[in-house]
């Protein structure tokens, strides 16, 4: 993480600094959105290409028929400038965003060239990583800024916080997740010792050893236990909470407890199946073609190695109808086994996920226990820091996969072949 800017620059001429090392103009810059706690702004920035080469560049960037000396771009601004008073290192939520903001870089600046045009992310034109020996390098030292294809004319329909996609989106996002889970599980490295620990692991880490250059988190998302002892610890102690004993307390035959058997598992440990998952998956982080049969996501602070499955417990619970989860005339249950309207959508994400490849590369039956463990894991989560989305229904799962001797079994025996 660099050290803070002794004078921060505005928006604006931030972009006109790393505009200019691809010989392009700033004609007008927007701030879209101040980023959570003060950290910085997200920016609409139009960009002129002063030379025909700088606008076959963009051109092709953008997906769109070439221009010339002349043509104008519009492209994002990512600024990341936190306030002066958070720069408190040893505070986990500062070091979680800060680390995110790194990984955020390097994602769009190393993996998204590698993952083909036929999955929609924005493709980086331009990166602080990659300033040295640039003009204007000393003014933005302590910046981190990325300047990036703005989606928008192609993908116009912006996802709402915390809002419910519809079925068209909904069949969009999990074709999205599916090829982008399925091809990113081709771009990981042999060795897993160069990704990004949980906050202040990573922080003592880099004390001792160095940066040694960003790197994606070694555990995609912002929820697993590893990184929310403290919430956790909370939930273990809040005795009005069903979850408190559901999933705080040891399990029959181990020290540990069903949630700590769950994240233990879900733990990136070089399994064949595991790719870079988004993270944070929701309605709010996507964009979607007016037709909603085509989205594409952003927001990638939380990408790193996973099951793809714990990007769709996130989607399930938030972001998809109940309707199509379950049958709209049947009442939910207290407890409540996997419905047809679930399967239907597990298994479309299953089949592209798969496409060409055998099925039993992922059969279904190591795929659904899976689903269950993610489920669980991302319940644990809520639990601790407040229930949303379609609560009822995820609690109504997981109170069914909890009690369900055979997925006890199984994770136990799941947990000791790793050990040995």
């Amino acid at each position: 993480m660099p050290p803070p800017a002794a004078i921060d620059p505005a928006p604006d001429r931030v972009a006109r600094i790393m505009l200019s090392w691809h010989s392009l103009d700033l004609v007008s810059c927007a701030t879209l959105q101040t980023l959570w706690a003060g950290y910085g702004h997200i920016c609409a920035i139009t960009a002129r290409a002063t030379t025909t080469e700088a606008a076959k560049h963009l051109s092709e960037l953008c997906g769109v028929e070439l221009g010339s000396a002349g043509a104008t771009y519009p492209l994002i601004l990512k600024l990341i400038s936190p306030p002066r008073n958070s720069a408190r290192n040893e505070d986990e939520g500062h070091l979680r965003k800060m680390l995110s903001y790194e990984v955020e870089q390097c994602f769009y600046s190393d993996v998204v060239p590698r993952l083909g045009d036929e999955i929609a992310v924005a493709k980086c034109l331009s990166s602080t990583r990659a300033m040295d020996g640039k003009d204007g390098e000393e003014e933005l030292r302590g910046l981190m800024a990325t300047i990036m294809v703005d989606l928008r004319p192609k993908f116009p329909v912006e996802g709402e916080k915390r809002s419910m996609l519809d079925s068209i989106q909904v069949h969009a996002a999990l074709n999205w997740l599916a090829c982008f889970h399925g091809r990113s599980r081709g771009l990981l490295p042999e060795s897993l010792d160069k990704f990004i620990l949980p906050p202040l692991e990573e922080s003592s880490r880099r004390q001792t050893a160095g940066n040694g250059g960003s790197r994606l988190w070694l555990n995609g998302g912002y929820t697993y236990l590893a990184t929310r002892r403290r919430e956790y610890l909370s939930l273990a102690r809040d005795t009005d909470s069903e979850w408190s004993e559901a999933l705080c307390r040891a399990s029959e035959g181990s020290s540990l407890s069903i949630a700590e058997l769950a994240a233990l598992f879900l733990t990136p440990c070089g399994r064949s199946i595991e790719s870079y998952i988004h993270g944070d998956v929701k309605s709010e982080n996507l964009f979607t073609t007016t037709a909603g049969d085509n989205v594409a996501f952003f927001d990638f602070q939380y990408v790193g190695l996973g099951l793809g499955v714990c990007d769709l417990a996130k989607l399930f619970t938030c972001s998809i109808p109940l309707r199509m989860l379950v049958d709209a005339n049947e009442p939910l249950s207290e407890q409540l086994t996997m419905r047809d309207e679930e399967r239907r959508l597990l298994e479309q994400y299953r089949t592209t996920l798969l496409q060409d490849q055998e099925p039993e590369l992922y059969a279904w039956d190591t795929f659904k226990r899976h689903w269950e463990t993610a489920l669980v894991d991302w319940c644990r989560f809520q639990a601790s820091w407040g229930f949303w989305g379609n609560t009822e229904w995820l609690e109504a799962r997981v109170r069914s996969i909890v009690s369900d001797p055979q997925w006890r079994d199984w994770l136990h025996q799941e947990i000791k072949s790793r050990e040995i």
